[in-house]
């Protein structure tokens, strides 16, 4: 099972670790693309602030966070399962994790993201700040350069098993499954269920919509769960309690469309 993931916004800070080692990160098809993100970013960064602040949509308030993309060749690293921060993996607790689902969860879950593409969180990687929804001068819109190399590599990186797509829609631009992994593929969407005067309303959330995913990811890891399909994913996933509603793809090469519903948000 390979599990597509955003990142946060939100990061925790460096380590104290050596500096990046690009060729050590995962996926290494995506190191020339990562590269040119990288010098680009540093380079813009390190010109001209104001620039900078504008074409990565950043406040004032966050203005600290380009001189961290500065700083992204000699600043420590950590795994990036301790970078990414924010609901989803507060909700997901990798750090809390038994030791036989946190080796499931290095294996199995892959973070999408502006600057490297996409990481497994034991990939050792610098705090920054570059968003899959940024326009670099040079390179353009982000979700539109990453699609070739994705398209090369990620098709390998998901075998020939279930693929669970939990990616934002900025992220899920940089690569689409197509073909017979698209078939094998599902993506989640969380609905909030109440009862008004007496009608059951559902109701798309935002926040909480993290923080299930968060939760549901967390589940399958603990449970040792390894569907192959997504039929077997809905199977698993309701075993584990959660209230899921699939919608099947009419026609192959498109995703299944599975429905987590929630009665309470937290």
């Amino acid at each position: 099972m390979l599990v597509l993931l955003p990142p946060s916004e939100g990061k925790a800070a460096s380590g104290r670790g050596a500096p990046l080692k690009p060729e050590s990160l995962s996926l290494p098809g995506l190191a020339g693309a990562r590269a040119a993100v990288l010098d680009e970013l540093v380079e813009l960064c390190a010109a001209d602030e104001d620039k900078a602040r504008e074409v990565l949509g950043l406040s004032e308030g966050l203005r600290g966070e380009i001189a961290k993309n500065v700083e992204l060749r000699t600043a420590g690293t950590r795994p990036a399962g301790e970078i990414y921060t924010g609901v989803l993996y507060d909700a997901l607790g990798l750090a809390t994790l038994e030791p036989d689902a946190r080796r499931r969860a290095r294996q199995s879950l892959l973070v999408f993201s502006g600057l490297w593409g996409a990481v497994r969180i034991g990939d050792r990687i610098p705090s920054y700040r570059c968003s899959m929804g940024v326009k670099l001068p040079g390179l353009g819109a982000l979700g539109a350069y990453w699609r070739e190399p994705m398209a090369s590599v990620l098709p390998e990186a998901a075998g020939d098993g279930l693929v669970l797509d939990l990616r934002s829609s900025a992220y899920s631009a940089a690569w689409k499954p197509k073909g017979e992994v698209a078939g094998r593929t599902a993506t989640v969407r969380v609905l909030h269920s109440q009862l008004v005067d007496g009608v059951e309303k559902r109701s798309v959330v935002s926040h909480f919509n993290k923080a299930t995913k968060g939760r549901i990811v967390r589940s399958l890891l603990e449970a040792g769960a390894a569907p192959k399909s997504p039929e077997a994913l809905v199977e698993a996933l309701r075993e584990l309690g959660h209230v899921v509603e699939a919608q099947a793809p009419l026609k192959a090469g498109k995703p299944w469309a599975l429905d987590v519903v929630v009665s309470e948000i937290h």
